[in-house]
């Protein structure tokens, strides 16, 4: 008898185990449903509803009429894409330039930062379906700040520096941005190394710095990804962490902190993509020109005034 009531014990207690429900916070977004054999991920979803809102500001600020004498919210609006120019022309150091890049800089530090923080916006990780995953019941939210998801990042880091590329090709035309990788024209020279012997070492060092460029193209977009990615997951553990210890009161001081590092992340993702769309647009080669040039004048008065 006390065989079977042990028996009925144990089955009764996994019963209750089995119905307990865990929430962890993973690496991967966790899947939400299909279309058809597309898998809809919660990250997914979040971006897709980013995409929705910023549509929608873009249709109002299209459709809004602007006056001469600006209302507080033109006013706020012109001060920031005035500001955001000014900060452009800094790196670049050409207007026209600046107005050809700023448009997709600042479309991507909109996007980031609505992600970054859609991540701690109240309710967003409360609603969600119960998934049994190994005999386990796991509670998946139906939203999940995109940008936690390394998938996101790394798409929008790819977009970043692969556009960056194709607008130092429009820039500067493909031969010249292609020959900042592979450096053929310092290896045509070689056929010259009787004029000047050291053209033998220079030109497969050269020749090898290149190679160096397109490794670092690649690390740009790990760099990219990681670096946001890697943020943005640490304070949705963080919240969860605070939350778990005391819910309500003690995760509100870190939501602002996020609030801010969310501001912080986007700032630095825009302001790298604006580096790299700057360096693709310099020619290196008619800068060393035009340096070799300055040098020469300089250096001919003080020839001079010695002779």
């Amino acid at each position: 008898m006390s065989r079977e009531i042990l028996i009925t014990e144990t089955i009764l207690n996994t019963e209750v185990e089995n119905t307990e429900v865990q929430h962890e916070s993973t690496l991967y977004a966790e899947p939400i449903g299909h279309i058809g054999s597309f898998t809809i991920t919660n990250a997914l979803l979040t971006s897709w509803i980013v995409v929705f809102i910023i549509a929608i500001l873009v249709l109002i600020l299209r459709f809004k009429k602007f006056t001469f004498r600006p209302t507080k919210i033109q006013n706020f609006l012109e001060l920031i894409i005035d500001g955001a120019l000014n900060l452009c022309d800094q790196v670049t150091g050409n207007r026209k330039i600046s107005l050809k890049i700023f448009p997709i800089v600042f479309s991507l530090f909109i996007f980031v930062l609505i992600n970054n923080w859609m991540g701690i916006l109240p309710g967003v990780g409360a609603f969600g379906q119960i998934v049994n995953e190994a005999g386990h019941n796991v509670f998946v939210p139906y939203l999940r700040g995109a940008t936690a998801d390394v998938n996101t990042t790394i798409a929008i880091a790819l977009v970043s520096v692969i556009i960056s590329n194709i607008f130092g090709i429009i820039a500067l035309g493909t031969w010249k941005s292609i020959n900042k990788y592979i450096k053929l024209t310092d290896l045509a020279k070689i056929r010259n190394f009787r004029n000047d012997p050291t053209i033998l070492i220079v030109a497969p060092v050269m020749f090898f710095v290149g190679l160096l460029e397109a490794i670092g193209e690649i690390a740009k977009v790990a760099s990219l990804t990681f670096r946001l990615y890697g943020n943005v997951f640490a304070g949705e553990v963080l919240l969860a962490s605070m939350s778990a210890i005391l819910p309500f009161i003690l995760p509100i001081p870190f939501v602002f902190m996020e609030f801010f590092v969310g501001i912080l992340q986007a700032f630095i993702f825009a302001m790298l993509t604006l580096v790299y769309f700057s360096i693709q647009t310099t020619d290196h080669d008619e800068h060393q020109k035009t340096a070799h040039h300055n040098d020469e004048k300089h250096l001919a008065p003080t020839v001079a005034g010695s002779v």
